[in-house]
């Protein structure tokens, strides 16, 4: 096999000799990760091996030839993770690699789903000085960045940011002078509170059966007249002289069933329904 690798595939090079395809991904550390896929059996191996012709000493390889491509490509990741973080095999500095880019990321990390047919994230940089990076993470991977981060946010930048609340804290009582102090307390007790009037406040109906409730104290609508969903999500009214009752009341109706249900007319084949619905949830004949 030479050294003509004409095409890149998801990062990998790719050469094709007759039914047999030829995958290499050459690392920073002086390793070669090899996978061949033989369409005409449909098996595969993976390899890795120190130079980066991938003809130098075996490191690991499968011990079984693979017959699913999905699990054949399981395989070449995890070789690839294994290898990359190896010391580097060549007479190069040790490693796993040294860091290609090193640069601040300007606005938002756009992050979509991968394109490899497997679970995955593929993550866009955009840097400061005007490039893009897209980095593609497993599953795995992209859990344990997000824990990572978590817990960045818990042990350290929320101690952090306590303490600079903490020194504020500090600053403003320090300019704060006793006598501010007494001055403000004089001030907030010569003050008349004013103490709201709730004596006309009504709570309005809570759950389905208080809306039944409602609906026949209220508006003499009787269970008679009512449907209701499974998951009392909204009571349906059908029938004469229900529901021309309450939408010539409606405003009453409106009212009386703030702030978590309130009343739609819905047109049905040949009559009116009228919808008692819980808010911000859609009735789906409307």
């Amino acid at each position: 096999m030479n050294d003509d690798w004409p095409q890149k595939v998801g990062g990998w090079e790719l050469a094709r000799h007759g039914h047999i395809e030829n995958y290499r991904k050459r690392l920073a550390n002086n390793v070669t990760v090899t996978a061949i896929w033989e369409n005409a059996t449909g098996t595969g191996t993976v390899d890795a091996r120190v130079e980066t012709l991938g003809f130098g000493r075996t490191l690991t390889s499968s011990r079984k030839e693979f017959r699913d491509k999905e699990a054949f490509w399981t395989a070449a990741r995890c070789v690839v993770e294994m290898a990359a973080n190896l010391p580097s095999l060549g007479a190069g500095s040790e490693s796993p690699a040294d860091s290609e880019l090193f640069e601040e990321v300007a606005g938002n990390v756009e992050a979509e789903p991968g394109t490899n047919g497997t679970p995955e994230a593929e993550l866009t940089f955009t840097l400061v000085n005007g490039r893009t990076v897209t980095l593609i993470l497993s599953d795995d991977q992209a859990f344990d960045m997000c824990e990572r981060i978590y817990k960045l946010d818990k042990y350290v930048w929320d101690e952090e940011r306590e303490e600079d609340d903490e020194a504020e804290e500090d600053e403003g009582d320090e300019d704060t002078t006793d006598d501010e102090t007494e001055e403000e307390d004089e001030d907030t007790a010569d003050e008349d509170i004013e103490v709201p009037d709730i004596s006309d406040v009504r709570s309005g109906p809570d759950t389905g059966h208080d809306v039944v409730t409602l609906l026949e104290a209220q508006f003499g609508v009787t269970e008679d007249y009512l449907m209701a969903h499974v998951d009392w999500s909204a009571l349906i009214v059908v029938g004469e002289p229900a529901v021309s009752s309450l939408i010539s009341r409606g405003e009453e109706l409106h009212a009386a069933l703030q702030p978590r249900w309130y009343p739609v007319v819905v047109d049905r084949p040949g009559e009116q329904w009228a919808v008692l619905r819980r808010t911000g949830l859609r009735y789906a004949g409307e």
